[in-house]
């Protein structure tokens, strides 16, 4: 296997990309604070300027790249593989350096634990510790299936090597189908991680607001099960917001009640924004969950420290409320843009 020596213009900082890795993952497996979100071409933050070499570009069209960025020479460094030494133009950023510097593994499925019709926690164990931060995910490979898929981990950290995640199945998702339908305990695929900037962030003096819908309710779970055990947050309230279609895609009611922790600690709100889907069974809210984060906190939610995760539409909605309409700074919110 070949190493390709990546040097970055203008600064002191160059590292090795592994032949087929990305420019973005290798820069990072190096410990190097290289710009990113979602590592997956859809957010546009990793871009560069190739100065001298030659890559391979995976998804020249990826949504995250412009055709104004097409013009000026900008590439996405996670979906630029290098074939020879390069020069690349780039600004690190100090927050984007990785605490736990991410790996390639070999994941073997020990567990499926079934949450609604169309939503499962899927429970793969590895050889090494699972090492990452409360919040972050990591990008799983399937056989035969083209292309990586960001998933977020739902448990916490642990030296035994288990890596959880809450899935929702996508009508004629790929990925997904190979989670539902094929895989079986015993079976193993390639798990690559951590990555991710929407980690808590323990040491930051305010209540905490975790939000989430659909597979978004994975990020949320393992910040709520780390808040509610770090002796740091103790006297913090910690509020978690989770919003489905109908009563039947609302799980977070058993998951909170199975945790003792999180039974003591933790604020749970639902809400089902298709009321023609209750069959009767459900006598909770009926909005938008972004609606419902609004009516419970109102004016306060200023003083929070927000994470959520979800659909496009949804964490779009919740952005645009926090900062235009609450006035909320920036830097109180965090979550990875997936598309």
């Amino acid at each position: 296997m070949k190493n390709y020596k990546i040097t970055l213009d203008e600064q002191e900082f160059e590292f090795e990309c592994e032949e087929g890795d990305t420019l973005l993952r290798a820069a990072l497996r190096a410990g190097l604070g290289f710009p990113y979100e979602c590592n997956s071409g859809g957010c546009g933050s990793c871009k560069f300027e190739l100065i001298e070499g030659e890559i391979e570009d995976l998804w020249e069209e990826a949504p995250g790249r412009s055709s104004r960025d097409r013009k000026k020479g900008k590439m996405l460094a996670c979906q630029c593989v290098p074939t020879e030494n390069c020069k690349i133009k780039t600004r690190l950023e100090q927050h984007s350096t990785p605490e736990h510097k991410p790996n390639r593994m070999n994941a073997e499925l020990y567990q499926v634990n079934k949450l609604t019709k169309d939503m499962s926690e899927f429970c793969f164990v590895t050889k090494h510790a699972a090492n990452f931060l409360p919040g972050q995910f990591a990008l799983l490979d399937f056989p035969g299936v083209q292309g990586s898929r960001g998933y977020s981990m739902s448990n916490l950290p642990n030296e035994d090597g288990k890596w959880h995640y809450i899935i929702k199945k996508v009508a004629g998702g790929k990925g997904t189908s190979y989670l539902f339908d094929i895989i079986e305990v015993g079976q193993s695929i390639s798990i690559d991680g951590p990555y991710g900037l929407a980690f808590l962030k323990p040491e930051i003096p305010r209540d905490i607001v975790l939000i989430g819908g659909g597979s978004g309710l994975s990020p949320i779970m393992s910040i709520a099960r780390a808040a509610s055990k770090d002796p740091r947050l103790k006297d913090r309230k910690i509020h978690m917001f989770y919003g489905g279609r109908g009563p039947e895609d609302i799980c977070t009611i058993k998951l909170v009640a199975a945790d003792q922790d999180l039974s003591d600690h933790l604020n749970c709100y639902n809400a089902i924004s298709n009321p023609e889907l209750n069959d009767g069974s459900w006598d909770g809210e009926c909005c938008f969950i972004h609606e419902l984060v609004a009516r419970e906190l109102g004016d306060s939610l200023v003083d929070h420290e927000f994470y959520f995760c979800g659909p496009p539409p949804m964490t779009d909605a919740i952005t645009r409320m926090l900062m235009m309409e609450y006035k909320v700074p920036f830097d109180q919110i965090h979550y990875d843009r997936f598309y």
